[in-house]
């Protein structure tokens, strides 16, 4: 029997996969030393993203990731080289507690139409430990260097 909180041998999480749909790619490390796995497109048809477009992209699979832990959906380098195309909110965060369609939102940031095929590698998704914080309300923050200077206030870019 599997369970989503069990690891393997090597301390690894043990993330359950189920598809959701047919022809479905299960998501895969393409090289022995990568980070992500990559996740594809589950398209009926091809999918043209015109430039400035948002879009959902489902992948076919559902998730069971241990608890401690996130999916970080994130862009393909290759992919935004190429035409432009990357993760709207990236990256995006797949809770433990999830089961539902993974969905992509990719964005076309390029200057022509990008065609997103069926199967086709759209994303990766990285599973990482999370820590849950404790909150304390408090009528001081203890001081710091940088105190509450904001953006570009450590220096110049």
């Amino acid at each position: 029997m599997h369970s989503a909180d069990a690891a393997n041998e090597r301390g690894a999480p043990r993330v359950l996969v189920r598809r959701v749909r047919d022809g479905a790619v299960l998501p895969r490390y393409m090289t022995e030393a990568a980070a992500g796995l990559d996740l594809s497109a589950a398209l009926g048809e091809a999918v043209e993203l015109s430039p400035g477009e948002r879009r959902a992209i489902p992948t076919g699979i559902a998730l069971a990731i241990p608890v401690g832990f996130e999916g970080q959906v994130r862009p393909r380098s290759g992919l935004a080289r190429r035409c432009g195309v990357t993760v709207a909110n990236a990256p995006g965060t797949i809770d433990a507690d999830y089961r539902g369609e993974v969905e992509v939102l990719l964005v076309n940031l390029g200057a022509e139409p990008a065609r997103i095929g069926p199967r086709d590698r759209i994303a990766q998704l990285v599973i990482a430990p999370v820590a849950r914080a404790e909150i304390d309300v408090v009528d001081a923050l203890p001081s710091s260097g940088r105190g509450d200077g904001g953006f570009g206030s450590t220096g110049a870019s």
